[in-house]
């Protein structure tokens, strides 16, 4: 009995030191905490067609979709298509209609192979909806998987929808679906001379709002054209709060492979105004950051042009070195630590950030506070009367708790 025990001991250590031992890139992505877990199935807007068919009989539709819009594991436009529903066309987004283009990449005008239907671009020389375009339509539905950040452009594109809906008198219906960075508001906010089509509105890079919830504050608060109201009806998500997590059943687009991706977007698309490769040409973006003057660091990856993900990435053909974040917890916040150390460490500071960057940021603040050497609490610090004021306004146009 009692080698007995002095084995079962001797294991329990053996085990524990396997524990401890275990490098971080194999650790399991964290996942929420089990009372934040969907009990109850979601139901996006799309999935409540009880309520939606109504609304569309008789009338000529226009779709704002891409490979989000799905009813269960059927696209939006097939689903209304066979229910008798009557499409005239469809405006694609920056990826296009089905998902394929690459990031930046143009999206033509065209005809859609499976449906036959018109597909007009949003994402070339014209990223609003002409009175052309609209005058054969009665309705408007919006339909597009968000990920919950400033500069990601699907809500920039809901914006020029909603400005052209108000102009020539149309009504929009936006299928709400849930936001997966919507249990948090972080950033600093958008200063209007950095306006552009990574940042429309004077919100934080966060904003903790869904597409439904950002298009009411989007009217109430008058930042349309000429402070024109859309008439915007929403079906909201059932089953879901902002606490919840939430699991995106396709990815958002092609750079965004996985929840752990999703997570770390808000933080990671930064380094997009920098030198420092995020892993685009690689099967990992956003997963992955690194350069190649970064020798001494322990990961690498080599950036290539992959189709439909990225035709030309950063420091394509060249080995960089980095670190692989793909299971490490991610906080729900801004995380600049990265950043900061990644500046810190480059060789040309003055070459270190690129045009973009203060687009993404929303403002020239805080590329001037890393170069001033302040730490990340200092910088946290300067954005929460403004996050405040925000969260105060954010909460008249909420949907859910």
């Amino acid at each position: 009995m009692k080698n007995i025990k002095i084995i079962l001991c001797l294991f329990v250590i053996a085990l524990w030191i396997q524990c401890i031992n275990r490098p971080v890139s194999s650790a399991p992505a964290v996942k929420a905490p089990e009372a934040l877990v969907q009990k109850s199935p979601v139901q996006v807007g799309a999935d409540q067609l009880d309520l939606l068919l109504p609304k569309l009989r008789n009338k000529n539709i226009a779709l704002v979709v891409n490979h989000t819009s799905l009813v269960g594991q059927t696209h939006l436009t097939d689903t209304l298509k066979s229910s008798g529903i009557t499409i005239k066309k469809v405006f694609a987004p920056e990826h296009g209609f089905r998902g394929a283009a690459a990031d930046g990449e143009k999206v033509k005008d065209g005809i859609d192979s499976k449906t036959g239907l018109p597909v007009v671009s949003l994402y070339d020389s014209n990223r609003k909806p002409t009175p052309e375009q609209l005058a054969d339509v009665d309705l408007v539905i919006f339909d597009i998987q968000d990920v919950g950040t400033r500069f990601y452009t699907y809500i920039s594109t809901m914006h020029y929808v909603m400005e052209a809906c108000a102009e020539q008198g149309k009504k929009l219906i936006i299928l709400d679906r849930p936001n997966p960075n919507g249990n948090y508001v972080d950033g600093p906010l958008l200063v209007p001379s950095l306006k552009s089509f990574v940042g429309m509105h004077p919100i934080p890079i966060v904003h903790g709002l869904t597409v439904g919830e950002l298009a009411q504050m989007i009217n109430g608060e008058g930042w349309l054209e000429k402070g024109l109201k859309c008439d915007v009806e929403i079906i909201p998500v059932k089953n879901w709060i902002h606490q919840n997590f939430y699991s995106l059943p396709v990815r958002p687009s092609p750079n965004l492979p996985n929840d752990q991706a999703v997570k770390l977007y808000p933080s990671l698309c930064l380094f997009e105004g920098t030198v420092i490769s995020v892993g685009r040409g690689t099967q990992m973006p956003f997963l992955v950051l690194g350069n190649p003057e970064f020798k001494d660091m322990p990961y690498s990856f080599t950036p290539k042009a992959i189709p439909g993900m990225s035709n030309t990435p950063p420091h394509e053909g060249k080995v960089c070195y980095g670190l692989d974040l793909s299971s490490v917890p991610v906080e729900p916040r801004i995380n600049l630590k990265y950043l900061l150390a990644f500046y810190k460490k480059y060789s040309d500071k003055e070459k270190f950030f690129i045009g973009s960057f203060n687009r993404l940021a929303g403002t020239p603040v805080l590329q001037q506070q890393i170069k001033d050497g302040l730490t990340e609490e200092q910088i946290r610090a300067t954005w929460q009367k403004d996050l405040e004021v925000f969260k105060d306004k954010r909460k008249k146009y909420l949907l859910y708790d």
